[in-house]
């Protein structure tokens, strides 16, 4: 064997290789990496390649933007409760309004009902008053025309006259005859039938009955009417003195009037 002969060794061949290190720092508030790599060809027994670095920053939460978010929050949150005690506000307003309109629709209504009220008491105070009025102006009507005249009547005359000065003061009723109320035409039916003489009941036939005369040459105890012969509407009896009497109407019941009052269309003489 040749002293030179190639003794193989028992190292392994060094392979082609890259290492890379990982490094963290921090550095003015960054995180910091570095990566750190090495490539060794497989020929260099001794020299070694420089080791090559990068470096990534990061931005961390520094104290300020810690703060910041912070105060966020809390704007957040006031802001939250001032929009909910505005919503409270409003929609009190809103009840409240509510309710101020319900009162013064009651309110109105109340007032209604007492104008209503004060105008139902004031006319039904008129009405009273009124009715009142009437009644003493048919008194003093009553009175007035009731008050005897002067007659100069005699015999049958006068005594159908009493009859009928005796009556004053009674009721209206149409279709009555006596003796506690009359109609016109039962009125004078019963004047004359105390003297004896007979009428027909209604006011047509009586008009037609006796003797027409003047209403210038009246004398006590003639029949006077309203309306034309035949078909008279209304009949008294003239009592002299210039009045008649007769059963007028329901208002006045039956009363002494003067002629002028209001003049009859004509008028028959029975006695």
């Amino acid at each position: 064997m040749s002293p030179v002969a190639h003794i193989p060794s028992h190292r392994k061949p060094r392979r082609a290789a890259s290492t890379r290190a990982l490094r963290a720092g921090m550095t003015g508030g960054f995180l910091t990496l570095a990566v750190a790599g090495a490539a060794v060809p497989a020929s260099a027994t001794e020299s070694k390649a420089a080791p090559a670095e990068s470096t990534l920053e990061m931005p961390t939460v520094s104290a300020t933007l810690a703060s910041t978010a912070a105060q966020t929050a809390d704007a957040t949150q006031q802001a939250a409760s001032d929009y909910e005690l505005q919503a409270q506000q409003e929609q009190a307003e809103a009840h409240a309004k509510i309710a101020a309109k319900k009162a013064k629709a009651e309110a109105d209504r109340k007032a209604k009902e007492a104008r209503e009220a004060a105008r139902k008491a004031a006319a039904k105070r008129a009405a009273e008053a009124k009715s009142q009025a009437a009644k003493a102006s048919r008194s003093a009507e009553r009175t007035t025309l009731s008050t005897p005249s002067v007659s100069n009547a005699t015999g049958n005359a006068a005594t159908l006259i009493s009859f009928l000065k005796a009556q004053l003061g009674k009721a209206y009723v149409l279709g009555s005859s006596g003796p506690s109320s009359y109609d016109c035409s039962g009125l004078t039916q019963a004047a004359f039938k105390q003297i004896g003489v007979s009428l027909p009941r209604v006011s047509q036939d009586q008009s037609t009955t006796g003797t027409p005369v003047s209403l210038d040459s009246l004398q006590p105890g003639d029949l006077l009417y309203w309306g034309s012969a035949g078909s008279a509407y209304h009949v008294g009896v003239y009592v002299g003195g210039g009045n008649f009497i007769g059963a007028q109407n329901s208002s006045t019941g039956i009363v002494e009037r003067p002629l002028d009052y209001d003049m009859p269309t004509g008028a028959v003489r029975v006695l």
